[in-house]
């Protein structure tokens, strides 16, 4: 049982150690190559590379609201350490601790920028649809809601989260 615990731990911690140094060296490397130049097309009309200092979130929404977007940031992470925590040591909940891993890893990364640049630094822009200006960090967020909802979905049934005493068990009421 403890080297489960151990596992699940080092996993969580060792991913999310790996999603944040991927972001932060892809937004040195961004700053060093592209700031201050032309967008960098990868393919031409669909995406490039295109440096911005984003004070807000998606599209700049809600720009200026640092503290708000640090706040959020601490509550997730307190929220997603607990659920860590409480997630069974079996291997139906890889998914889950994959989700949190990815949550964790890119709430940190976009966290270090807002903390102590002031902005978030994004840099990847998929021209075609218009798609807001991303990063790394952004990519595990939002694998992380992806992966989540097809866990709802498609993996876990409806007792599955009875581990955390905030989910009701309307079976056993």
């Amino acid at each position: 049982m403890k080297n489960s615990k151990l596992a699940k731990f080092l996993w969580f911690v060792i991913g999310t150690i790996l999603i944040v140094v991927c972001d932060q060296i892809t937004k040195v490397m961004a700053v060093n190559v592209l700031k201050g130049k032309k967008p960098f097309a990868i393919i031409d009309g669909v995406l490039e590379f295109n440096y911005l200092e984003n004070k807000g979130a998606a599209w700049g929404m809600m720009s200026g609201a640092r503290v708000f977007f640090l706040v959020l940031t601490v509550v997730i992470l307190v929220a997603v350490a607990y659920v860590v925590v409480k997630i069974p040591e079996i291997s139906q909940y890889k998914l889950l601790l994959t989700v949190c891993t990815l949550l964790s890893g890119g709430a940190i990364g976009n966290f270090i920028d807002r903390a102590y640049l002031q902005y978030v630094r994004d840099f990847i822009y998929f021209k075609l649809i218009n798609f807001p200006v991303f990063n790394v960090a952004d990519i595990a967020v939002t694998l992380s809601v992806i992966f989540l909802i097809i866990a709802i979905f498609f993996v876990y049934d409806d007792d599955a989260f009875n581990f955390l005493p905030f989910v009701k068990d309307e079976k056993h009421e």
